[in-house]
């Protein structure tokens, strides 16, 4: 159990008396903060945020992060409050305990939305210092090694949140040693005997490979000494998730897992990292395509080194990574490495390039979130998309000037768009990968050169979501989708309430503003827009609203009274998403049309002899009268059904006339042959009955076209 002497003791390396004082201070409050409280393994509770403390020690954290670790649980968990805190400590530290404390004082549905919620909170905090996230780390860090205390159904959900969350953030900060231990720990807790028979037979493995990895490792020790290159060559543990994962991944034996020999070497300078990596070259023969250089190209962590694979001697295969000091002491504590975070003043001289790398890195990712979480409608869809965001693996692609961008594996040209600009993305209709036209779903690979073509009224499109990759493109995407939708939904409700309260000879200005307030104020909506998109979207309907709005001295509807009917809607087909064309009957311009409002959905409109709004037809307060407008253009889907004599190229021969009627073919099936004849069924776009009509004549015309109908 650590105590305040020997963490003081520890300190003393590299902090001064003044600053050690300061974070003893901080443990004798946080002591009486917390007096005769206990943690659930029966010790004074003060041993956790001094053990927190102790964890942040160990990366050689300032002092401010060592009193926000003895701090981090009072506002929470005692009487004592933000001001309290910062009467005593300061404002920084105040900030760092706040943004690590939970949210205790709001009511959830479920404890997904609560933890949702908390890790939002964390991240507007990391916005404004980093550091928070490094003291949240080592809290989930010292609660993992106590794990045991709790009950199993409890330890369960802990661990799966640190695999999903914590472990993967550790990671994207290039934090490698906190990452595996908070793995390991979570695995061991989620599946207990798993992690113990594999544990076991690591043990095993170890002794019986003992012989192989020494002579290895003094081969490739006694080459680096004869090419006179300094380095230190060492064994490279797998961690027990690691081996866990790749025996359930690539369906392998634990023994096909063991039989790859992993080895580091840590030198002094990036010129003797490459003339290390020709050594071992000419040494073992490398492994074609297994080479990796995260030197001149570090991954998004800021991790450096040079990877390589190499046949060794009685067909073993060795993994070799290459660095320096810097990069392995970077690889190992990420951003923590960096003494901005030590000393919170300007970058000393000493500060590594790695370390500034990974720091710049860390900057622009916690600024990624942040954007993110400002579009994202409610903490469960932010932290589900910082799920998708958290990816150990990258392609790196270049954009048409050379630069490099590096993306999540699986990444497709949209999470390219994104990546470079949001309005790239918004307008973005198709793409170049190496000069060649390609889908905007293909998954990006390494080296190739991706190009965006945009286009002015271009707009995302909700198919997207099914393959994006990246966090900010599919929140920008929902967003874009969320606020078009919404603009369109209110222009549908202005132009539906406007309908039916002319029938009482009013607009939608001269409605009283009293009743409109007290109809607002029982809705529970702000604005009239609230109102009227809630009318667009068909949760409420119009003819409702307006007889609720009309004016008193209006009486009997001015239709009724004059036996009129009331005047049609005209639809111009750029409504958007509020608007839907029926699919089983496939209205068109031309074509007579009503329309009904769907819950959810907003207006959508069939052909008046359509046989699934019969029902609805007789009835004025839930079908809405509708005519095109003159200027409606647009494609059209229509269907046709044909009868024709089989024989061979009549598809082309369909194709061909149609496509010289200047419309264009979506679908085209052939179903049952009965002797010469065949019915063909497709479905293509026309933009009006006048249009369909021209098609159908050119068709009928062919000697092998015995009938066309419409569908």
């Amino acid at each position: 159990m650590p105590t305040i002497d020997a963490l003081s003791e520890r300190l003393t390396d590299y902090l001064d008396l003044q600053q050690i004082r300061e974070v003893r201070r901080a443990y004798f409050y946080a002591e009486q903060a917390h007096d005769g409280q206990k943690r659930k393994s029966g010790e004074p509770y003060v041993t956790h945020p001094l053990s927190v403390a102790s964890i942040l020690s160990q990366m050689r954290m300032d002092h401010q992060s060592l009193m926000a670790a003895m701090l981090h649980d009072v506002i929470e968990d005692t009487e004592i409050s933000y001001e309290g805190v910062e009467s005593q400590f300061g404002t920084t530290v105040a900030d760092l305990v706040d943004g690590v404390s939970k949210l205790t004082h709001l009511d959830f549905e479920t404890k997904a939305e609560a933890q949702a919620s908390n890790f939002q909170k964390m991240v507007l905090a990391m916005a404004e210092d980093i550091r928070v996230i490094l003291v949240k780390l080592a809290d989930r860090m010292h609660n993992m090694r106590t794990l045991g205390a709790m009950p199993p159904v409890k330890q369960r959900r802990i661990a799966r949140e640190t695999l999903e969350i914590y472990a993967p953030i550790a990671a994207r900060l290039g934090m490698r040693d906190l990452q595996v231990e908070l793995q390991d720990l979570a695995f061991r807790a989620q599946h207990p005997m798993r992690s113990k028979y594999i544990r076991r037979a690591v043990v095993q493995a170890r002794g019986q490979r003992k012989d192989i990895i020494s002579n290895i490792q003094h081969t490739l020790q006694q080459r680096l000494q004869q090419e006179g290159l300094p380095g230190d060559v060492s064994g490279r543990e797998k961690h027990l998730l690691s081996i866990y994962q790749k025996m359930k991944s690539q369906r392998k034996s634990f023994a096909e897992i063991m039989d790859v020999f992993a080895f580091r070497i840590v030198t002094d300078s990036v010129d003797n990292c490459y003339r290390i990596l020709g050594a071992v070259h000419n040494l073992y023969k490398p492994v074609p395509g297994r080479f990796k250089d995260y030197i001149a190209i570090p991954k998004a962590n800021g991790y450096q080194s040079l990877h390589t694979d190499l046949f060794g001697t009685r067909d073993i295969t060795i993994e070799v990574q290459i660095r320096t000091k810097e990069m392995d002491a970077v690889a190992s504590q990420g951003i923590a490495e960096h003494s901005h975070y030590k000393s919170c003043g300007d970058e000393s001289p000493a500060d590594s390039d790695s370390a500034v790398g990974s720091y710049n890195r860390a900057r622009k990712w916690v600024q990624g979130l942040l954007e993110m979480q400002k579009r994202a409608g409610n903490s469960m869809e932010f932290i589900e998309t910082v799920k998708t965001d958290l990816f150990p693996d990258e392609v790196y692609v270049f954009t048409p000037k050379g630069k490099i961008m590096e993306l999540p594996h699986g990444a497709t040209p949209i999470d390219f768009a994104y990546a470079v600009h949001t309005d790239v993305g918004n307008s973005c209709v198709s793409c170049r990968l190496n000069r060649r036209l390609a889908p905007l779903s293909q998954p990006l690979e390494n080296g190739q050169t991706v190009e965006i073509i945009t286009a002015p009224g271009a707009q995302p499109n909700m198919a997207w979501l099914n393959f994006v990759i990246t966090g900010k493109a599919r929140s920008s995407i929902r967003h874009f989708l969320k606020n078009q939708q919404r603009h369109e939904s209110v222009a549908l409700g202005r132009r539906l309430l406007s309908q039916f309260l002319s029938n009482y000879g009013v607009q939608i200005k001269d409605i009283d503003g009293d009743a409109l307030a007290t109809l607002l104020a029982e809705a529970e909506f702000k604005t009239l827009d609230d109102l009227l998109e809630d009318i667009g979207m068909g949760n409420r309907m119009a003819y409702v609203v307006a007889r609720r709005l009309k004016p008193e001295h209006s009486g009997e509807e001015i239709k009724e009274a004059s036996g009129s009917r009331q005047k049609p809607l005209a639809i111009e087909g750029t409504e958007g998403m509020v608007l839907h064309y029926a699919k089983c009957c496939k209205p068109i311009p031309g074509d007579t049309i009503i329309g009904h409002i769907s819950t959810g959905r907003g207006l959508v409109i069939h052909r008046t002899d359509c046989r699934n709004i019969g029902y609805l037809r007789d009835d004025p307060e839930k079908c809405i009268y509708l005519e095109w407008a003159d200027d409606a253009k647009d494609d059209y889907t229509v269907s046709l059904k044909l009868d024709v004599v089989s024989k061979r190229g009549i598809i082309a021969l369909l194709a061909t006339t149609i496509a010289e009627a200047n419309a264009n073919i979506l679908k085209i099936d052939i179903g049952d042959r009965e002797g010469q004849l065949a019915a063909v069924d497709l479905d293509m776009t026309v933009e009006n009955r006048i249009h369909l009509a021209r098609v159908i004549k050119k068709l009928r015309v062919l000697k092998t076209v015995n009938k066309v109908s419409r569908s």
